[in-house]
């Protein structure tokens, strides 16, 4: 199937597009940690991936796409069990930190992934790269600096390592999204991608999920909504500008997390966390200087 080519827009246009949508995800994510506080991330990320799936399926069936092949379903299978990985241990560690502690460790997976890329698809790793994760190691030690020095609970540690966790598997599944965005369009992706993430999860509903309740239902469909919309602002961005000009829109997402965290959850952002965040930040515009960044994807595209 050839895919039109997209028309050319202002590179500030796709900026302010892919801006609203790492806002839009954001907003996302008070939500999914709000619905984990209360009932648990297992139940929050099975029963926004079931609405999720149906959203997107609706949209899927309307445009009549065909149903992809034996390779692609492949990827979609193994890229749906990560993402899951990744994004359950993400919500359960966001319960136990502060919204913009936990994104800033998210932003290691773009490091991450330039390793796995060198081990698995046989990229050499550049001097640039070597220099950027040293830079970034500085800002999680502050980070964790911070955390002693602010005497964190076992809660606390716990999820911060399990938002590191999830920064690994998330970096394996930008590896894959190369391999996917090979055979499959964006609409395609995030379907199958949700749909194994929602089949795996029922899988062991009996066991470790909850039905919602009924007062629960509209922020399910809220966080749904927003994480789709985000998917399609973020991939509607990358069609019309470069990803080397759009990559610094993912750091925005640090701002939000600080203000939604403080708005919604009375945290604070410490001295440590934002000079951490900076190191990290930092050490990812060294990685990819003079090269075209990955383009950012969010679990909303899971």
């Amino acid at each position: 199937m050839r895919v039109p080519t997209p028309k050319k827009v202002g590179a500030a246009l796709a900026f302010a597009v892919a801006a609203a949508g790492i806002a839009t995800y954001s907003a996302m994510d008070v939500l999914m940690k709000g619905l984990s506080i209360t009932s648990g991330a297992y139940s929050a990320v099975l029963w926004r991936s079931v609405v999720g799936v149906v959203l997107l399926g609706t949209i899927f069936v309307l445009r009549r796409r065909p149903f992809p092949g034996r390779a692609a379903l492949k990827l979609h299978a193994l890229r749906g069990a990560t993402a899951g990985f990744s994004v359950l241990l993400f919500f359960w560690g966001l319960v136990r930190v502060p919204m913009a502690q936990g994104v800033a460790l998210t932003f290691l997976a773009p490091l991450i992934a330039l390793y796995f890329a060198a081990a698995l698809l046989g990229e050499t790793i550049r001097r640039a790269a070597i220099l950027g994760s040293i830079v970034a190691s500085l800002g999680v030690l502050v980070i964790a600096a911070g955390e002693v020095q602010g005497h964190a609970s076992t809660a606390h540690v716990l999820g911060s390592l399990a938002i590191f966790a999830a920064s690994i598997f998330y970096a394996y599944s930008l590896i894959l999204l190369r391999q996917q965005a090979q055979v499959a369009d964006p609409l395609e992706v995030a379907l199958f991608t949700s749909v194994v993430l929602g089949g795996l999860l029922l899988l062991g509903a009996p066991w470790f999920a909850g039905l919602p309740t009924t007062a629960q239902l509209p922020s399910i469909g809220v966080a749904a909504v927003l994480g789709s919309l985000s998917a399609m602002a973020l991939a509607w961005a990358y069609s019309h500008a470069e990803a080397q000009v759009l990559a610094p829109v993912e750091y925005t997402a640090f701002v939000w997390a600080s203000l939604f965290g403080w708005w919604v959850f009375h945290e604070t952002v410490s001295l440590y966390t934002a000079g951490g965040a900076a190191l990290i930040i930092l050490g990812c515009v060294l990685a990819v200087r003079g090269h075209a960044a990955p383009a950012p994807q969010t679990e909303a595209a899971a």
